[in-house]
Protein backbone atom coordinates (compact mmCIF):
# COMPACT_ATOMS: atom_id res chain seq x y z
CA UNK A 1 0.00 0.00 0.00
CA UNK A 2 1.36 3.49 -0.93
CA UNK A 3 1.43 6.14 1.47
CA UNK A 4 1.32 9.69 1.62
CA UNK A 5 4.94 11.22 2.14
CA UNK A 6 5.85 12.79 5.58
CA UNK A 7 5.56 16.22 5.84
CA UNK A 8 8.77 18.30 4.99
CA UNK A 9 9.51 19.58 8.36
CA UNK A 10 9.15 16.07 10.23
CA UNK A 11 12.06 14.27 11.68
CA UNK A 12 11.71 10.86 13.66
CA UNK A 13 14.17 9.63 16.21
CA UNK A 14 13.41 6.17 16.10
CA UNK A 15 14.23 4.35 19.94
CA UNK A 16 16.03 1.45 18.55
CA UNK A 17 16.89 -1.24 21.75
CA UNK A 18 13.22 -1.12 22.14
CA UNK A 19 12.32 -2.66 19.01
CA UNK A 20 15.37 -4.92 19.00
CA UNK A 21 14.77 -5.93 22.18
CA UNK A 22 11.00 -6.99 21.18
CA UNK A 23 12.60 -9.00 18.04
CA UNK A 24 15.10 -11.08 20.60
CA UNK A 25 12.53 -12.09 22.73
CA UNK A 26 9.42 -12.81 20.27
CA UNK A 27 11.00 -14.31 17.26
CA UNK A 28 12.56 -17.87 17.71
CA UNK A 29 16.75 -17.97 17.40
CA UNK A 30 16.14 -20.64 14.69
CA UNK A 31 17.18 -17.53 12.10
CA UNK A 32 20.83 -18.34 11.19
CA UNK A 33 23.54 -15.98 9.69
CA UNK A 34 26.24 -17.02 7.39
CA UNK A 35 28.45 -17.93 10.22
CA UNK A 36 25.71 -19.64 12.56
CA UNK A 37 24.89 -17.01 14.81
CA UNK A 38 21.58 -15.97 15.55
CA UNK A 39 19.88 -13.04 13.46
CA UNK A 40 16.45 -13.13 14.59
CA UNK A 41 16.58 -9.87 16.45
CA UNK A 42 17.98 -8.57 12.75
CA UNK A 43 15.20 -9.89 11.04
CA UNK A 44 12.63 -8.35 13.60
CA UNK A 45 14.34 -5.13 13.42
CA UNK A 46 14.74 -5.56 10.06
CA UNK A 47 10.69 -5.37 9.45
CA UNK A 48 9.85 -3.26 11.42
CA UNK A 49 12.43 0.01 9.95
CA UNK A 50 11.02 -1.31 6.51
CA UNK A 51 7.57 -0.79 7.45
CA UNK A 52 8.22 2.59 9.20
CA UNK A 53 10.61 3.48 6.21
CA UNK A 54 7.72 3.00 3.32
CA UNK A 55 4.69 4.04 5.81
CA UNK A 56 5.97 7.14 6.49
CA UNK A 57 8.92 8.09 3.70
CA UNK A 58 10.63 10.64 6.56
CA UNK A 59 12.91 12.82 4.45
CA UNK A 60 14.70 13.34 8.16
CA UNK A 61 15.36 10.42 10.55
CA UNK A 62 17.86 9.15 13.40
CA UNK A 63 18.08 5.90 14.97
CA UNK A 64 19.42 5.88 18.32
CA UNK A 65 21.13 2.56 19.88
CA UNK A 66 22.20 1.78 23.41
CA UNK A 67 25.75 0.60 23.89
CA UNK A 68 26.20 -0.88 27.28
CA UNK A 69 24.11 -0.92 30.59
CA UNK A 70 27.08 -0.72 32.46
CA UNK A 71 29.18 2.48 30.84
CA UNK A 72 26.40 5.17 30.96
CA UNK A 73 27.36 8.68 32.69
CA UNK A 74 24.57 7.17 35.18
CA UNK A 75 26.50 4.48 36.38
CA UNK A 76 29.11 6.79 37.35
CA UNK A 77 26.22 8.87 39.54
CA UNK A 78 24.80 5.62 40.92
CA UNK A 79 26.63 2.48 40.55
CA UNK A 80 23.02 0.11 40.72
CA UNK A 81 21.78 1.97 37.86
CA UNK A 82 20.15 -0.97 35.82
CA UNK A 83 22.18 -3.28 37.89
CA UNK A 84 19.35 -4.92 38.22
CA UNK A 85 19.34 -5.92 34.10
CA UNK A 86 21.37 -8.96 32.82
CA UNK A 87 24.38 -8.54 30.86
CA UNK A 88 23.54 -9.01 27.16
CA UNK A 89 24.62 -12.19 25.59
CA UNK A 90 27.23 -12.05 22.55
CA UNK A 91 24.19 -13.66 20.36
CA UNK A 92 22.32 -10.39 20.92
CA UNK A 93 25.29 -7.84 20.71
CA UNK A 94 26.13 -9.19 17.42
CA UNK A 95 22.99 -8.25 16.37
CA UNK A 96 22.96 -4.47 17.84
CA UNK A 97 26.02 -4.49 15.34
CA UNK A 98 24.47 -5.52 12.78
CA UNK A 99 20.99 -3.59 13.11
CA UNK A 100 23.49 -0.43 13.38
CA UNK A 101 25.36 -1.81 9.91
CA UNK A 102 21.87 -2.05 8.36
CA UNK A 103 20.86 1.55 8.99
CA UNK A 104 23.96 3.44 8.19
CA UNK A 105 24.07 1.18 4.75
CA UNK A 106 20.70 2.54 4.14
CA UNK A 107 21.50 5.99 4.37
CA UNK A 108 20.00 6.42 8.05
CA UNK A 109 21.91 9.02 10.60
CA UNK A 110 23.16 6.20 13.05
CA UNK A 111 23.50 7.64 16.90
CA UNK A 112 25.70 5.11 19.52
CA UNK A 113 27.72 6.24 22.24
CA UNK A 114 29.41 4.81 25.32
CA UNK A 115 28.71 6.59 28.10
CA UNK A 116 25.00 8.25 26.81
CA UNK A 117 22.41 6.56 26.38
CA UNK A 118 19.60 6.43 23.19
CA UNK A 119 17.46 8.28 25.27
CA UNK A 120 20.58 11.15 25.68
CA UNK A 121 21.06 10.94 22.18
CA UNK A 122 17.42 11.60 20.98
CA UNK A 123 16.98 14.21 23.44
CA UNK A 124 20.43 16.15 22.05
CA UNK A 125 19.44 15.45 18.37
CA UNK A 126 15.92 16.62 18.51
CA UNK A 127 17.01 19.85 20.54
CA UNK A 128 19.89 20.32 17.44
CA UNK A 129 16.80 19.58 14.73
CA UNK A 130 14.14 22.52 16.33
CA UNK A 131 16.42 24.75 15.76
CA UNK A 132 16.22 23.69 12.08
CA UNK A 133 12.59 24.34 12.46
CA UNK A 134 12.18 20.34 12.58
CA UNK A 135 9.03 18.63 14.09
CA UNK A 136 9.79 16.06 16.30
CA UNK A 137 8.35 12.41 16.24
CA UNK A 138 9.68 10.22 18.72
CA UNK A 139 9.28 6.46 17.98
CA UNK A 140 9.28 4.90 21.33
CA UNK A 141 7.07 3.47 24.29
CA UNK A 142 8.95 4.57 27.02
CA UNK A 143 7.46 7.25 29.31
CA UNK A 144 10.80 8.90 29.55
CA UNK A 145 10.94 10.11 26.43
CA UNK A 146 8.34 11.95 27.21
CA UNK A 147 9.88 14.18 29.07
CA UNK A 148 11.37 15.89 25.64
CA UNK A 149 7.84 16.82 23.73
CA UNK A 150 7.25 20.32 23.70
CA UNK A 151 4.70 22.42 21.01
CA UNK A 152 3.73 20.09 17.82
CA UNK A 153 6.49 17.24 18.74
CA UNK A 154 4.57 13.54 19.09
CA UNK A 155 5.76 10.53 21.11
CA UNK A 156 4.60 7.57 18.91
CA UNK A 157 3.98 3.75 20.16
CA UNK A 158 4.23 2.22 17.31
CA UNK A 159 3.36 -1.56 18.12
CA UNK A 160 0.14 0.42 19.51
CA UNK A 161 -0.24 2.71 16.94
CA UNK A 162 -0.64 5.19 19.49
CA UNK A 163 0.45 8.90 19.32
CA UNK A 164 0.45 11.56 22.02
CA UNK A 165 1.68 15.16 21.91
CA UNK A 166 2.82 17.27 25.58
CA UNK A 167 -0.53 18.33 25.99
CA UNK A 168 -1.81 14.53 26.31
CA UNK A 169 1.09 13.40 29.11
CA UNK A 170 -0.71 14.34 31.71
CA UNK A 171 -3.81 12.20 31.20
CA UNK A 172 -1.51 9.26 30.33
CA UNK A 173 0.58 9.58 33.09
CA UNK A 174 -0.82 11.91 35.86
CA UNK A 175 2.25 14.51 35.29
CA UNK A 176 3.09 16.91 32.89
CA UNK A 177 5.62 16.49 30.35
CA UNK A 178 7.92 19.28 31.78
CA UNK A 179 7.56 16.96 35.18
CA UNK A 180 8.69 13.33 34.23
CA UNK A 181 11.56 13.46 35.61
CA UNK A 182 10.45 15.19 39.27
CA UNK A 183 7.89 12.54 38.86
CA UNK A 184 10.25 9.51 38.34
CA UNK A 185 12.60 11.31 41.31
CA UNK A 186 9.91 10.84 43.86
CA UNK A 187 7.95 7.18 42.68
CA UNK A 188 11.64 6.19 40.91
CA UNK A 189 12.12 3.17 38.23
CA UNK A 190 11.96 -0.43 39.17
CA UNK A 191 13.10 -1.31 35.48
CA UNK A 192 16.29 1.04 35.58
CA UNK A 193 16.63 0.13 38.94
CA UNK A 194 16.06 3.94 40.65
CA UNK A 195 14.67 3.83 43.73
CA UNK A 196 12.95 6.93 44.39
CA UNK A 197 11.62 8.27 47.82
CA UNK A 198 10.36 5.18 49.96
CA UNK A 199 6.57 5.23 50.47
CA UNK A 200 6.03 7.15 47.61
CA UNK A 201 4.24 5.94 44.62
CA UNK A 202 2.57 6.87 41.75
CA UNK A 203 -0.58 8.42 42.53
CA UNK A 204 0.94 10.60 46.13
CA UNK A 205 3.78 11.84 43.25
CA UNK A 206 1.02 13.21 40.79
CA UNK A 207 -1.06 14.94 44.10
CA UNK A 208 2.10 16.44 45.11
CA UNK A 209 3.15 17.67 42.25
CA UNK A 210 -0.02 18.98 40.59
CA UNK A 211 0.25 20.75 44.27
CA UNK A 212 3.65 22.25 44.13
CA UNK A 213 4.74 21.75 40.04
CA UNK A 214 8.28 20.95 40.76
CA UNK A 215 10.31 18.84 42.49
CA UNK A 216 12.34 21.53 43.79
CA UNK A 217 9.58 23.64 45.26
CA UNK A 218 8.30 20.53 47.13
CA UNK A 219 11.44 19.78 48.88
CA UNK A 220 12.09 23.34 49.91
CA UNK A 221 8.42 23.70 51.30
CA UNK A 222 7.95 19.93 52.82
CA UNK A 223 6.39 20.96 55.72
CA UNK A 224 3.29 21.95 54.58
CA UNK A 225 3.21 18.12 52.79
CA UNK A 226 1.73 17.36 56.61
CA UNK A 227 -1.32 20.01 56.19
CA UNK A 228 -2.50 18.27 53.18
CA UNK A 229 -5.70 16.67 52.34
CA UNK A 230 -3.67 13.27 51.60
CA UNK A 231 -3.54 10.02 53.20
CA UNK A 232 -0.34 9.65 54.92
CA UNK A 233 0.41 13.72 54.70
CA UNK A 234 2.38 13.89 57.93
CA UNK A 235 4.59 10.49 57.15
CA UNK A 236 4.89 11.82 53.32
CA UNK A 237 6.23 15.10 54.92
CA UNK A 238 9.07 13.23 56.59
CA UNK A 239 9.87 11.09 54.38
CA UNK A 240 10.38 13.92 51.94
CA UNK A 241 12.87 15.62 54.73
CA UNK A 242 14.57 12.50 55.29
CA UNK A 243 15.19 11.40 51.81
CA UNK A 244 15.64 14.85 49.95
CA UNK A 245 18.86 14.24 48.53
CA UNK A 246 18.05 10.40 47.08
CA UNK A 247 15.09 12.44 45.50
CA UNK A 248 17.48 14.75 43.50
CA UNK A 249 19.88 11.66 42.49
CA UNK A 250 17.22 10.02 41.31
CA UNK A 251 15.81 13.01 39.41
CA UNK A 252 19.18 13.49 37.81
CA UNK A 253 19.42 9.82 36.94
CA UNK A 254 15.79 10.08 35.16
CA UNK A 255 17.03 13.24 33.42
CA UNK A 256 17.35 13.14 29.40
CA UNK A 257 20.55 14.62 29.05
CA UNK A 258 20.71 17.62 25.93
CA UNK A 259 24.61 17.50 25.30
CA UNK A 260 25.61 13.91 24.18
CA UNK A 261 28.59 14.64 21.83
CA UNK A 262 26.88 13.92 17.96
CA UNK A 263 28.64 12.39 15.46
CA UNK A 264 30.68 15.24 13.48
CA UNK A 265 28.90 14.80 9.97
CA UNK A 266 25.56 14.63 11.41
CA UNK A 267 23.84 18.18 10.54
CA UNK A 268 20.25 17.45 9.73
CA UNK A 269 19.78 14.36 9.52
CA UNK A 270 18.47 13.78 6.27
CA UNK A 271 18.43 10.35 4.74
CA UNK A 272 21.10 9.68 2.29
CA UNK A 273 21.70 6.83 -0.51
CA UNK A 274 21.74 3.34 -0.03
CA UNK A 275 24.88 2.05 0.66
CA UNK A 276 24.56 -0.91 -2.16
CA UNK A 277 27.68 -2.43 -1.52
CA UNK A 278 27.19 -2.84 1.80
CA UNK A 279 23.83 -3.75 1.92
CA UNK A 280 24.65 -7.24 -0.22
CA UNK A 281 27.25 -7.67 1.94
CA UNK A 282 25.10 -7.65 4.38
CA UNK A 283 21.99 -9.55 2.30
CA UNK A 284 24.84 -12.42 2.43
CA UNK A 285 26.19 -12.34 5.89
CA UNK A 286 22.22 -12.02 7.38
CA UNK A 287 20.56 -14.32 5.12
CA UNK A 288 18.30 -11.17 3.81
CA UNK A 289 15.43 -12.84 1.33
CA UNK A 290 14.57 -12.15 -1.97
CA UNK A 291 11.24 -10.08 -0.75
CA UNK A 292 13.28 -8.25 1.89
CA UNK A 293 15.93 -7.40 -0.78
CA UNK A 294 13.07 -5.86 -3.17
CA UNK A 295 11.45 -3.76 -0.36
CA UNK A 296 15.26 -2.35 0.37
CA UNK A 297 15.23 -1.93 -3.61
CA UNK A 298 12.02 -0.04 -4.13
CA UNK A 299 13.04 2.54 -1.05
CA UNK A 300 15.73 3.78 -2.80
CA UNK A 301 13.50 3.96 -6.03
Amino acid sequence: MNHPPTASNEAYLVDASMYIFRAWHSIPPDLLDADGWPVNAVHGFTRFMLELLERQRPRYIVVAFDASLETSFRNTLYPAYKANRDTAPEELRRQFAHCQALCRALGLSVLVDGRYEADDLIGTALQRLRAQDRRGVIVSADKDLSQLLQGDDEQWDYARDQRWRADGVKARYGVHAHQIADYLGLTGDAVDNIPGVPGIGAKTAAILLAHFESLDALLARHAEVAFLRLRGAAQHSQRLRDHREIALLCRQLATIALDAPLPDDFTDAARGPHDDAALQLLFEQLRIGPMTRRRIAELAG
